[in-house]
């Protein structure tokens, strides 16, 4: 999947929130490593420079286009720009899954990455495995297995001649209740804390729930089609979530969206 930097970051702002939320939880004051895991266009990966200047940042992503557009940030010339520039941050393209720190890591951050994977029983505990005495894994996960947006991706495709490519990439939600991940870490660290927020979303512009979802998980069922049912599925997918998210009077859209958080102390 090709990912959109530009796409992505239309709602820069609404993204960063939750990022800085976690981020004002983690409890490492002066840490000597931090690794930015799926650091995507590199906005929050700044963030983090700016928390801790001493440290030696390390931004991983899999994608080619959003390493692109965060080393042209970092380097001060990008869109998307949160705070100066930071051309000392070390950018790795790695798929998440198979990354592996060479020495422990004072922090392991993470925001918005781990509900595009599965298997989290391993996941966790492997990447906490690679946290430093006394450092932390830090991670931040949508979790909307009943909303609108998220069931209305198979529901405007069933039945249509569209359903046989797009049913291998309609994903469940692998985001688990926030006890599983407690009872998974909490024995294997000195504590854990977990907690979610819904994020009441104050949209504006033209079906902008639609425009929210092109620039992420609905990424993959646009790209599994060609012209012209492309244009159609998303048509179809536009009008469906439109109807279900209706603008307000004053022409703004209100999107409840939940997100889980969790800090695994070392």
């Amino acid at each position: 999947m090709i990912w959109d930097p530009n796409q992505y970051l239309a709602f820069a702002d609404l993204r960063l929130r939750p990022a800085l939320d976690l981020l004002g939880r983690v409890p490492v004051a002066a840490p000597s490593s931090v690794v930015d895991l799926g650091c995507g266009a590199g906005n929050v990966t700044r963030v983090l420079r700016d928390r801790w200047p001493e440290a030696r940042i390390t931004g991983i992503d899999g994608s080619p286009e959003m390493l692109a557009a965060a080393r042209e940030t970092a380097s001060g010339t990008g869109s998307g720009s949160v705070s100066g520039s930071a051309p000392d941050i070390t950018w790795i393209e790695s798929d998440i899954e198979g990354w592996r720190a060479e020495t422990p890591v004072d922090v392991i951050y993470s925001n918005a990455v781990f509900h595009w994977l599965g298997d989290h029983e391993t996941l966790f505990p492997g990447l906490l495995a690679m946290v430093a005495k006394g450092g932390a894994l830090a991670v931040q996960m949508p979790r909307n297995p009943d909303a609108p947006f998220q069931y209305l991706e198979g529901d405007v495709a069933r039945g249509t001649e569209w359903w046989d490519t797009l049913a291998p990439h309609l994903r469940l939600d692998p985001v688990a209740e926030p006890g599983f991940y407690y009872d998974l870490l909490a024995p294997l660290c000195a504590r854990v804390e977990i907690w979610e927020t819904t994020y009441q979303q104050v949209l504006t512009g033209d079906n902008p729930v639609l425009e929210w979802v092109k620039g992420s998980r609905l990424r993959p069922l646009l790209a599994a089609l060609d012209e012209p049912a492309r244009s159609a599925y998303e048509a179809a997918y536009g009008q469906a979530v439109n109807e279900a998210y209706p603008a307000a009077p004053d022409g703004t859209t209100l999107l409840p969206f939940r997100r889980l958080f969790l800090i695994a102390v070392a």
